[in-house]
């Protein structure tokens, strides 16, 4: 019974987030109920779900790891892809997220990097604080010795309105650890993701 009671709970909040979206079109002065918008509020609904995935995940599920065989050089994972949400204009913004580590004892599938990424990426965000909740993640989860996250991005709320600067893109950086320190482990991992 329980399981039906969840069932008819989650149908409701679908409902009333449909609804929301009904409104919205109505608000911009369409018709919804015109073949081609039919069907879009639970589409939108769905696609919402999807894109704010980011808020269910858990950095410490994620990184689930490895003790056997942990290798003492940096470990890289090179332009993983993301996509996110502004939080000031609600309007998408993409990229690349290169990251580098240095393990401690403590080493996680690199996949699962590029999970931790979309944790933080699928959330409404700022590109500086999605660097570093990656970075602060993997030093904290993986106790590493030192962490460099770069990234790179391209911000609709820039390129299709306001200043409208279509080839302008952002990038971020955070750098924690051994990394702060050391120029030439700086050095080498931009080298890698260059």
């Amino acid at each position: 019974m329980p399981c039906k009671k969840k069932e008819a709970a989650k149908a409701v909040s679908d409902a009333v987030r449909e609804a929301h979206f009904l409104e919205i079109l109505k608000d911009l002065g369409e018709n919804p109920e015109r073949e081609g918008l039919v069907e879009t509020p639970r589409r939108m609904r769905t696609a919402y779900e999807e894109i704010f995935a980011g808020y269910k995940m858990s950095p410490k599920e994620i990184l689930k790891t490895f003790k056997e065989d942990v290798c003492e050089e940096m470990i890289v994972l090179k332009n993983c892809e993301f996509f996110s949400m502004c939080e000031h204009h609600f309007f998408p913004f993409f990229g690349h997220v290169s990251i580098g580590y240095l393990p401690n004892e403590r080493i996680a599938g690199i996949s699962k990097l590029a999970r931790l990424t979309d944790c933080f990426a699928r959330r409404l965000q700022i590109q500086e604080r999605m660097t570093s909740q990656i970075a602060d993640a993997i030093m904290t989860e993986l106790d590493a010795k030192g962490v460099y996250v770069l990234c790179e991005a391209t911000h609709f709320c820039m390129t299709s309105r306001g200043v409208r600067k279509m080839d302008a893109g952002m990038m971020t950086s955070a750098i924690r650890g051994v990394f702060r320190d050391n120029a030439e482990l700086r050095a080498s991992f931009l080298s890698m993701v260059r």
